[in-house]
């Protein structure tokens, strides 16, 4: 027998009345138009729909054994269901448009008050999401049912209605025929997900307006098209329609006129000259649509960078009595494909953008507005101009603030089936004749009711669904609804459909060959994810941006992704840690794999964003004849001059700051350089560098910022002769020697320090009664295991067992000198079943005062080719005791910082807490490296032990080690090690993003090759501390 499909498992049913999607209008009249129905709702969870109690949406019904539940929540974050996060697979078996049996309900009631100013006219529900299907009943009578759990649903209630006290039901269902095309990498929620509202429409009144501000003559003169549809009792030439343009913050009038009715002889905008188009595509003139087509000389225009917006007013007049008055924001701007670029206002663009989900860490889906406003203005402030919608359209208040704070938009439609993938049949529904209307249908209601945003750039189909002829039937219809935008699909993979040609993931080789060469039509290229945020990094955001502003047809991309997904959780010490896939038992799951943000779950932007910002700058500097103090100033900015950036200059050496000033009179034109003389002296010689520290600062206040506002940092080494400083010892040292059978000792003067002759590890480093070392110097290779180096794990841990190190003695002579005792010990260095590693030779040179050099010369060596491509770094591991907390180094900070992530730092002075050194994961991995270090001082209660670097090193200072971090798990599961763990490297691998993307390059990878690390170090005494790094 035949299976029979449910209502939430038929594919061609969209909807049941459901009115037509469209722009919401801000009304104003002398009573409240709209009514919140957010708040605390009955509910009651049910294994499935069926389970319904019996006349649940009668008003009648008694609710006083239910539960209560916010709105909008997500159900699962309210302690309903099963919290599950996978990246590509159905919670279900995949034979659509069937769904569980057990389809997880949620049913939702309350009541609300219809004021009686609302008598006449129209009452309206509308859901801004609800995942992933609902029915809706208001006084027991059914009112609709939708589907799409990121799209508005809006429904005519006037028939169901009173003044006063009504009751509304919906039945909200987890799963359904949808879901089939909503298999987005995310965690699974479910519910009454965004807001609802209840708002009145007059009898007479505006339906709603697409408006469109289009430019001619150069881009300077503007266009105002717009449709305006009436309601139907509001039919006839004698209601009209008055419109005034003005500008938005000043309200400054611009035009004043009436919208024409349309008759057979006018135009939709669809059939406008140059670019106009709007969703009407009736050819079927209305007495009920009144057009605007307004030409306005001297438009200020809108762009990512200048925002510039305009408020249209519409009233709705009988006999000079005004019936309904409505208003909306719009800007002038202009997209187009020139020359092979996708270009705003005739401008090539370059996209420095984000993917960004709906996310909260207590709320899951359901966000905040006043956060997602908090949100756009951390983008901005780190110079993000561009937002994928990841991969559903967002709540309407969104594309409001992109609109004000200036963000191009890709507004993608709720549309992804990456489960079909799994199983090898991508493309099984995108040739399915039955579910063409489905993917219409969210294509279609994306567009009519975000029309009217100037910050949408392109249209999306979706993401990760492969290709087929319902996307092309979609691609249509967009193109029907607007001829003003452009199209976007990452699944047409060859850009037949689409404007542009959109890759992910694609790496720099692969990246520049598409750069060169003429493939997908030669269309302009788009990275629509790459740079996979994922722990610590993502690394090689340089070289990506470099091909960027290189080639022509590179337009930019979208890291993936802005935030971390971490489930908030409050222990029972009251600490706060986040969660991830398997955390809640749930299985099959992707893990931390949805830990891949660049902002962090508790809004800390991490290392990698902090280091995003100064990649995508738009304004940068570099030495021009740095010894006469000129440098050049690059604008790369798209549209704005630099009348508005000041450049803040300091000439540092070693913490000090020696000259400063600020020049505020900066004239690069858009895309231009001009050199500029700061006036510094130099001194022709020193034991240290110089450095020219430069801010580009904001003049003003903007809406993200204040005056003052840091846009970008760089720092130029200044052309100064360093002269090498030697510490000398020229008396005789006057040690005593102690040879045992395990133990050498070299003492005197207060001054002891040991060798163990087993193992050749130095064992014991005391001056003054002060023991420095908890353990002695050892190599080590390896790092606490990062996300991003997740494809390498089998092989180190299973292959070559780098985690299984072992250094094994082969020889240990002293002698003494005249002015020091030397110690030279060799090792082999290796792991566990390998015949490769390093011959270690350790050179101690231990001095009356207690200071003592250090050099080790790490031969590598491979007796067969069995060898690594790749290890973590090449260096060594030591210990000290607990109460030397606090760290101070002469190197590269002060954040985290590693040699394929370090465009956020600068050579400076830099003081910190042991604790203040860690960067801390959703995931706990390596982290806090810090790069080109030339000396260190570890201290407290103080004393303090310094050491001097021969050639720049890598450090990490810990009070945990490798083995603590990488069993954690989470935030405040890492054991305490009781003693600080310093690493020093000579070589650290860089971070890349081969989470999900391109792996470390060849110069940023630790090899089995030659490494050396050479240094003094002392006992500093407290009046050493502030000129200790002098």
């Amino acid at each position: 027998m035949e299976r029979q499909k449910k209502r939430w498992e038929d594919e061609t049913l969209l909807h049941i009345g459901r009115r037509e999607a469209q722009p919401r209008l801000m009304r104003s009249g002398m009573h409240p138009t709209d009514l919140s129905l957010n708040g605390t709702w009955d509910f009651l969870y049910l294994r499935a729909p069926e389970f319904s109690p019996e006349g649940f949406f009668e008003k009648s019904f008694t609710t006083k054994e239910w539960n209560t539940i916010p709105v909008p929540s997500c159900w699962q974050m309210q302690g309903y269901g099963q919290m599950h996060y996978t990246d590509v697979w159905y919670l279900f078996p995949v034979n659509p448009p069937f769904v569980p049996s057990e389809n997880p309900t949620g049913i939702y009631r309350r009541s609300f008050t219809v004021p009686d100013t609302w008598q006449d006219g129209k009452t309206i529900l509308r859901f801004d999401g609800v995942g992933s299907a609902f029915d809706v009943w208001i006084n027991g009578i059914h009112c609709g049912y939708s589907k799409v759990s990121r799209l508005a649903s809006e429904f005519d209630i006037s028939h169901c209605v009173v003044i006063g006290e009504n009751q509304i039901t919906v039945r909200v269902y987890q799963w359904s025929d949808g879901s089939y095309l909503e298999r987005q990498d995310m965690w699974v929620f479910s519910g009454i997900l965004r807001d609802v509202t209840v708002y009145h429409e007059n009898a007479c009144s505006i339906s709603t307006c697409f408006v469109c501000g289009d430019l001619k003559n150069g881009y300077k003169d503007g266009v105002l098209y717009a449709d305006v549809l009436l309601s139907a009792e509001a039919e006839g030439a004698d209601y009209t329609v008055e419109y005034r343009l003005s500008e938005k913050d000043s309200g400054r009038e611009i035009v004043h006129g009436c919208a024409a009715v349309q008759d057979s002889t006018c135009n939709t905008m669809q059939d406008g000259v140059q670019n106009g188009g709007t969703v009407f595509y009736s050819n079927n003139c209305s007495s009920m649509l009144r057009v605007i087509r307004e030409e306005i000389s001297s438009v200020h225009t809108w762009t990512a960078e200048t925002p510039f917006l305009y408020c249209l007013k519409l009233e709705l007049k009988k006999d000079n009595r005004i019936l309904d008055t409505v208003a909306l924001t719009l800007g002038f701007r202009k997209i187009e494909i020139i020359d092979g670029n996708f270009t705003v206002n005739g401008t090539a663009i370059l996209l420095n953008g984000v993917n960004m989900h709906d996310f909260s860490p207590a709320g899951g889906s359901t966000v905040d507005k006043t956060v997602v406003e908090q949100d756009i203005i951390l983008m901005k402030q780190h110079n993000i101009n561009a937002v994928r919608c990841s991969h559903y359209p967002k709540a309407d208040y969104f594309y409001d603030l992109c609109d004000t704070y200036g963000l191009y938009v890709i507004d993608e439609a709720d549309l992804e089936s990456h489960g079909f993938e799994w199983i090898q049949a991508t493309n099984w529904l995108n040739e399915t004749a039955s579910w063409e209307h489905a993917y219409i249908d969210r294509c279609e209601r994306m567009v009519k009711a975000h029309y009217n945003h100037p910050c949408i750039l392109m249209w999306s189909m979706g993401n990760e669904s492969g290709m087929g002829t319902n996307f092309k039937k979609a691609a249509d219809r967009i193109r029907l609804l607007d001829k003003t935008r452009l199209l976007h699909y990452e699944g047409d993979s060859n850009a037949e459909t689409a404007d542009v040609y959109s890759t992910m993931y694609t790496r720099l080789n692969r990246l520049q060959e598409i750069a060169e060469g003429n493939d997908a039509h030669g269309k302009p290229h788009l990275l629509c994810e790459y740079a996979h945020a994922m722990g610590t990094g993502p690394g090689n955001l340089e070289e990506y941006q470099n091909l960027f502003r290189r080639y022509k047809r590179l337009q930019g991309g979208f890291i993936w992704e802005w935030y971390d997904h971490g489930i908030q959780i409050t222990k029972e010490d009251g600490s706060i840690t986040y969660y991830y896939g398997g955390d809640f038992g749930d299985e099959p799951t992707n893990s931390n794999f949805c830990i891949d943000g660049l902002l962090m779950p508790d809004r800390t932007p991490s290392t990698g964003l902090l280091c995003y910002k100064e990649v995508i700058a738009p304004v940068d500097c570099y030495p021009a004849d740095l010894a006469k103090g000129l440098i050049t100033i690059r604008n790369r900015y798209d549209f704005t001059d630099l009348y508005d950036i000041a450049l803040c200059w300091q000439v540092v050496s070693n913490g000090t700051v020696y000259e400063s000033g600020i020049i505020d009179t900066l004239t690069a034109a858009v895309g231009k350089e001009e050199t500029i003389r700061i006036p510094y002296s130099l001194p022709k010689e020193s034991f240290e560098a110089y450095y020219l520290n430069i801010q580009f600062t904001h003049k003003h206040k903007t809406l993200y910022a204040d005056s003052g506002f840091i846009v970008a940092k760089r720092q130029l080494l200044l052309p100064v002769t360093q002269i090498l400083r030697q510490r000398l010892h020229d008396t005789e040292h006057g040690l005593q020697i102690s040879d045992e059978q395990t133990k050498l000792t070299v003492s005197g003067n207060e001054v002891q320090v040991a060798f163990c002759k087993v193992t050749g590890r130095l064992l014991e480093y005391t001056v003054d009664g002060i023991s420095y070392l908890c353990e002695g110097f050892t190599p080590n290779v390896r790092r606490a295991l990062i996300d991003n180096d997740m494809y390498k794990v089998k092989d180190w841990k299973e292959k070559y067992f780098i985690h299984k190190q072992q250094e094994q003695l082969e020889a240990f002579t002293y002698s003494s000198e005249k002015n020091y005792v030397a110690v030279h010990i060799s090792t082999h260095f290796s792991f566990l079943n390998q015949a490769f590693g390093f011959k270690c030779e350790y050179r101690y040179r231990i001095f009356p005062d207690g200071e003592i050099e250090f050099d080790l010369q790490a031969r590598s060596f491979a007796y067969t080719d069995f060898v690594p491509q790749m290890i973590p770094r090449a260096g060594i591991e030591f210990s000290m005791p607990l109460q030397f907390n606090r760290v101070t180094w002469y190197g590269l900070g002060f954040e985290e910082n590693y040699c394929d992530m370090k465009a956020h730092v600068q050579k400076d002075v830099y003081s910190a807490s042991v604790q203040d050194m860690h960067t801390e994961y959703v995931k706990p991995q390596e982290n806090g490296h810090r790069e080109e270090v030339e000396r260190l001082l570890l201290s407290g209660a103080g004393k303090g032990l310094l050491f001097s670097f021969e050639k720049p090193v890598g450090i990490n200072v810990h009070d945990y080690t490798i083995d603590a971090l990488e069993k954690a798990g989470h935030i405040g599961n890492i054991e305490k090690a009781g003693r600080v763990v310093v690493h020093i490297d000579a070589k650290h691998s860089g971070l890349g993003s081969n989470s999900c993307g391109e792996e470390q390059m060849y110069k940023n990878k630790t090899r089995i090759n030659d490494f050396a690390i050479t240094m003094r170090f002392r006992p500093a005494g407290a009046a050493d501390f502030e000129t200790a790094l002098k």
